[in-house]
């Protein structure tokens, strides 16, 4: 971390150095505006309250005349953030304001000294900030030998004046790297109470259990976007991605903090006893209650927080969507089965595998290749011995209704005949070093420029260059991985690019580090529509992300190890990721470097089928490993793994469009779901993949049994592939061998998916559907499907959707539409039902049709599992009908 951040730990927790100034006060349209003043250097700061609608509340705190501008950051909110209206003041006496927000039962108690806020939601104290006064604030200064030119010169919070240059703030050394800072430290800081919270999640990314832990002044989480090879398990270091959003949760409320800030950035925890400050004296003891403190500090910016009152997890996930944007609705293909290496070596290589999940019968959609299909590293461009004909190459994928992904990443060979790097440099689009020459940097090419994607010409114009006209051998099935977007600078500190660097608007990429990535896959993304006329989903897997990359596509957890840890770690990986809003989230199956033996890459393509995103991945130093080659035992339960997932299909693309319109995650934890089920809280080996399947992969070697909760006293869970009935909650222990892994459907549920499975999922277009119907204890079960071409943006611009409603309430099985709106034509019928928990064989089963015709219905009850089955329906998808049983 940086000296300012391992420094601002002098300061321990006590009396604030702030006081809010209360006469200061105005109330403004849209906000609150104060100032605070610290008692040590007397420089005051402006603090502005805003109320937002849904339960939000931000906070921001600034120099009021900075020596420049500090840096905010742009791009990531939404624009033109819903105000909820004007804060009012309820009471105003010594030492004390209270502001009441329009229409909602929420108070801001701020005292003025020491300067703290308690949020108070329906008489209770749900957040409190700087309650340990540890907020902190190191003013911009003039260079050393300047300072006699300056008649004011406020000091730093933390060191005198006089002692900085001895302390070596001006200036650090990173090995042989010197980082100047022109106008000093300029870290900022500030502390929250979580009331009644001792259980915190969030804060992606790191290789780290789901629930956040205890840190202490040595490891305190990380967030700071590195390219880290193979790194290390339960290390709170910051690996490829950065989203500073922390969940609080306890049975009756869920919470969150948003800390709006790009550059490097450490969040400290501490979790304890409490006594409410307003409790009697005579009812303490009865009044101690858990409540986590949580510390945030950055290298520079300024103080940007929003803080959000839920009350519930999902209202969370709306609120952070309504900040931040929801998850892009993806194009179908990119949820079936992806195929890579780093890398397929030519054209021949890419047939011959391409052929392979034909021969085997494995349905697959993606094939990928890495740096090597490149010429010399020079991205847009193809290898001209090893990929002479990539759009004949292309056009053998489209005929099987496959596509194609390549890698593009933001370093650029120094090569002054690469057009793409003379462009760029005649344009001056690379960032800069102190100096103001093109930084350069090592990568895979050798010596390299990086583009300067926080420019928006510099997007507009990169994102032109994935127009067909500009990537020659590019087609309409090609589609990007970014990947290096750290951004990974080999050779450099922390093999990153060194935080002088100097971008767009004069800002210290030590500003703006955290967003390179996600500024990357913005414009990568914004290419490939533009590419199709504004006309198609784009896909873009990015390694490097940030708050908002959600609104941009998918992401991996990066370079794992093929070991049963790496396996076991990445499901509260992923679910730690879809909590922080991105739920196109992914682990490489198999791991990426190594050479996993069989049993765990079977599992892990089990762990995988049940996950956002699927792919298969290898490093150039392991064996190959397609699918098919491990022996036929092994090739036919990875098989099975795979075909299951394109079953799935209906099921999972509608879960993203649940994600795309109200901010549900994919994949969440037990407690999203369960959330007063306090057993829950801290499960991490098994998840819920939408509200109805309760997925448990095998992550242990030579496993016989599992032990799986099944949550909720009064729920009913049906396993998913025997369709038996368990009647019973608690941890269950679990026979399991090599054929599948646990998979449960809860009861109240429908489930959609398709009967049989195809090549790839463009060959399943019309294909049928089986709809699986879960009942509760009280008979009944509800669900939906979502269904659209799959690619284009129709569904928005043009309602091109069908979004239906399934129901199962008093023996009657009805489909009917969930969005009236929305109207798609397709050749698709339900094909079969099948009931489960039916307690008694009926004496009939008739279909009611929109035409008033009702029809007898063929079926089967089987006693044992208690499930009928309904065939040979062929009931359109889109009509509305109704199923009797009697």
């Amino acid at each position: 971390a940086s000296r300012e951040l391992s420094d601002s730990k002098l300061l321990l927790p006590g009396k604030s150095l702030y006081q809010a100034l209360l006469d200061s006060v105005t109330l403004c349209n849209d906000s609150v505006k104060l100032q605070i003043v610290s008692e040590k250097n007397k420089v005051p700061l402006l603090v502005e309250i805003y109320a937002i609608d849904g339960n939000i509340f931000r906070l921001k705190i600034n120099e009021i005349s900075p020596l420049k501008s500090r840096y905010e950051v742009p791009d990531v909110l939404i624009k033109n953030l819903p105000l909820r209206g004007k804060l009012s003041i309820a009471q105003k006496e010594t030492g004390i304001l209270v502001l009441t927000c329009a229409n909602e039962d929420c108070k801001l108690h701020i005292t003025a000294n020491p300067f703290q806020i308690e949020l108070e939601s329906k008489g209770e104290t749900v957040l409190s900030v700087n309650t340990n006064g540890l907020l902190y604030f190191e003013h911009l200064q003039p260079p050393p030998q300047n300072r006699c030119d300056i008649s004011y010169i406020p000091q730093c919070s933390v060191c005198d004046a006089e002692n900085q240059e001895d302390l070596g703030l001006w200036q650090e050394e990173f090995g042989s790297f010197l980082d100047i800072k022109a106008n000093g430290p300029s870290s900022i800081g500030l502390d929250f109470s979580l009331h009644g919270c001792e259980h915190v999640y969030g804060i992606p990314e790191h290789a780290e259990t789901l629930l956040l832990k205890n840190t202490s002044d040595d490891d305190a989480y990380r967030l700071f976007n590195l390219d880290v090879y193979g790194h290390k398990i339960h290390d709170k270091m910051g690996i490829y991605g950065s989203v500073p959003f922390l969940l609080a949760h306890k049975p009756n409320r869920t919470s969150g903090i948003f800390w709006l800030n790009s550059s490097e950035t450490v969040v400290e925890i501490n979790t304890k006893a409490h006594v409410p400050s307003r409790s009697p004296p005579a009812i303490t003891k009865q009044r101690v209650v858990p409540q986590t403190d949580v510390r945030w500090m950055s290298e520079s910016g300024i103080i940007d927080v929003f803080l959000l009152m839920g009350p519930t997890p999902f209202d969370i996930f709306k609120q952070y969507a309504q900040l931040t944007g929801t998850q892009a609705l993806p194009p179908l293909f990119s949820l079936g089965y992806h195929q890579c290496r780093w890398n397929y070596e030519d054209e021949q290589d890419v047939k011959t595998v391409d052929t392979g999940f034909d021969e085997h019968d494995i349905p697959y959609d993606v094939i990928w290749l890495d740096i090597e299909h490149t010429e010399g590293k020079r991205y847009f461009t193809w290898d001209k011995k090893k990929f002479q004909h990539p759009e004949r190459m292309q056009e053998l994928l489209k005929r099987k209704k496959r596509k194609l992904v390549v890698i593009i990443d933001p370093h650029i060979k120094v090569d002054p005949m690469y057009a793409l790097y003379s462009q760029a440099k005649k344009k001056g689009y690379f960032v800069k070093n102190r100096k103001g020459q093109d930084f350069e940097g090592i990568c895979w090419p050798g010596s390299s420029s990086y583009l300067d994607f926080t420019n928006p010409e510099v997007r507009e114009w990169y994102a032109d260059q994935f127009a067909f006209k500009s990537y020659k051998g590019s087609t309409d099935i090609l589609f990007v991985w970014n990947d290096m977007n750290e951004p990974s600078v080999f050779k450099g500190a922390e093999l990153t690019m060194q935080r002088d660097a100097v971008h767009h608007g004069n800002w210290e990429h030590r500003e703006v580090h955290n967003l390179y990535g996600f500024y990357q896959q913005m414009a990568t993304a914004e290419g490939l529509i533009k590419r199709s006329g504004g006309q198609k989903r784009p896909f873009v897997l990015t390694r490097s992300f940030f708050a908002g990359s959600q609104k941009y596509g998918a992401v991996w957890t990066g370079d794992n190890i093929a070991e049963w840890s790496y396996l076991k770690i990445s499901i509260p990986m992923l679910l730690t990721i879809s909590t922080a809003g991105i739920s196109f989230c992914g682990a490489d199956v198999g791991g990426f470097i190594g050479d996993p033996e069989p049993e765990l890459l079977v599992r892990w393509y089990q762990a995988g089928a049940y996950q956002p995103f699927f792919r298969g991945h290898a490093n150039i130093e392991s064996k190959r490993r397609e699918p098919w080659l491990f022996g036929d035992e092994n090739t036919r339960i990875i098989r099975e793994a795979i075909r299951e997932r394109y079953t799935l299909l209906p099921y999972l693309y509608s879960l993203f469009y649940r994600a795309h319109t109200t901010a549900e995650p994919v994949m969440r934890p037990l407690w999203v779901e369960f959330p007063k089920e306090q057993e829950t809280f801290g499960v991490e080996d098994e998840y819920m993949l939408g509200n109805a399947l309760l997925v448990h992969p095998v992550i242990e070697q030579k496993a016989t049994t599992v032990n799986v909760l099944l949550p909720g006293s009064d729920e009913v869970w049906y396993d998913f592939r025997r369709f038996r009935r368990l009647d019973y909650s608690g941890t269950l222990k679990i026979p399991v061998t090599l054929e599948s892994i646990p998979v449960f459907q809860r009861g109240g549920s429908v489930v959609p998916l398709k009967t049989t499975v195809g090549r790839s999922t463009e060959w399943m277009t019309d294909i049928s559907y089986e709809l699986r119907v879960a009942l509760d204890s009280k008979d009944f079960a509800v669900g939906e499907l979502y269904l659209d071409d799959g690619h284009s943006f129709q569904y928005l611009h043009k309602k091109q959707f069908l979004h239906r409603k399934f129901t199962f309430h008093k023996n009657i099985f009805s489909s009917s539409c969930a969005d009236e709106i929305g109207q798609y034509h397709t050749k698709c019928v339900v094909e079969r039902v099948l009931i489960l928990g039916v307690q008694k064989q009926p004496t009939s089963v008739t279909v009611s049709l929109q035409d008033g015709k009702d029809k007898e219905v063929v079926f089967t009850y089987d006693a044992k599992t208690s499930m009928l089955t309904l065939e040979k329906l062929l009931l359109n998808v889109g009509a509305d009908w109704e199923i009797h049983i009697k």
